[in-house]
């Protein structure tokens, strides 16, 4: 379902994520570009939220502001970096609109689906985590990237290797995410919620809570910012599968966003986004994910 007619340069800056390996996660100092297409035009049924957008001419998306590589946004940083953003544009081009014309809305996962159910924002690519509960509540379309939940402790800590160790350990995640419900739930962990893994960062180093849970991705960014004192353990032990979520009175996004993300694959424009990102810390591009069939 590609328009190819312009393109766009969009300069990215290098994800936090990326200098995991080297341990300088605050600097930032890519000037690489990716292009991505741009419709000219493009032609949706009358009266779908498609043609609404692209009438429109901007779009509204929702993204985390303090994952590295995900989804941050720095002091001076005029918009968010990493891979969400990024499909994101690629997303917006598909409905002609421009990545100049894009508001980016700061987005916590405690508040994904009320700003989904109330307009605040018309897509939301925050390292949303595809669940059956999820979808009796919004839409979902992908998944456009699976990782798998870790857990982040101090470097001199080796009480916990894994997730059989966080019996009654406290363990820090964002309110909200499925990764907090799995330690409480499964393991036996003490929860402690807070609305931003940036706060759970700063619990961990304060020694506050005994760990940190969240997605081993934006976890091996928080360990590369502070390399003498934070580490990530043990292997992922779920499966988080990233979608793009939209509202529930608009269905008919359900089918363009999965053949605008599969296009993506096959085209080269998801690994572009991925290698300006996630790609940075040495991570090749994972292979494509099977996509989900919408709702007919």
């Amino acid at each position: 379902m590609k328009f190819r007619t312009t393109r766009w340069a969009a300069v990215s800056a290098a994800a936090l994520l990326a200098l995991a390996a080297c341990g300088d996660a605050g600097s930032d100092s890519s000037d690489e570009s990716g292009e991505y297409d741009v419709a000219d035009s493009p032609d949706f049924e009358e009266g779908s939220r498609m043609a609404e957008l692209a009438e429109q001419g901007s779009i509204k998306i929702g993204v985390k502001y303090d994952q590295p590589g995900i989804g941050f946004r720095g002091a001076g940083q005029d918009e968010p970096t990493g891979i969400d953003p990024e499909l994101g544009k690629i997303i917006a081009g598909q409905l002609g609109i421009e990545p100049a014309d894009i508001e980016w809305v700061e987005t916590i996962s405690d508040n994904r689906e009320p700003f989904l159910q109330n307009g605040t924002v018309d897509l939301v690519i925050a390292s949303y985590s595809i669940t059956d509960e999820r979808r009796e509540i919004v839409g979902q379309a992908g998944p456009y990237y699976v990782t798998g939940q870790s857990l982040l402790v101090a470097a001199d800590d080796d009480s916990i290797n894994g997730p059989e160790d966080l019996d009654g350990k406290t363990v820090c995640s964002v309110r909200g995410s499925t990764s907090i419900d799995t330690v409480e739930q499964e393991y036996g962990a003490e929860p402690a919620g807070f609305d931003t893994y940036s706060e759970c960062n700063d619990q961990l180093l304060n020694g506050s809570v005994d760990a940190v849970t969240t997605d081993g991705a934006i976890l091996l960014g928080y360990a590369a910012e502070n390399p003498d004192e934070l580490k990530v353990v043990g292997e992922p032990f779920s499966e988080e599968r990233y979608g793009v979520g939209y509202s529930p009175d608009a269905p008919e996004m359900c089918q363009f966003l999965t053949d605008t993300i599969q296009d993506a694959f096959d085209d080269g424009d998801f690994e572009t986004a991925f290698d300006l990102t996630l790609g940075k810390s040495g991570n090749e591009v994972p292979e494509a994910p099977e996509l989900d069939a919408c709702e007919s």
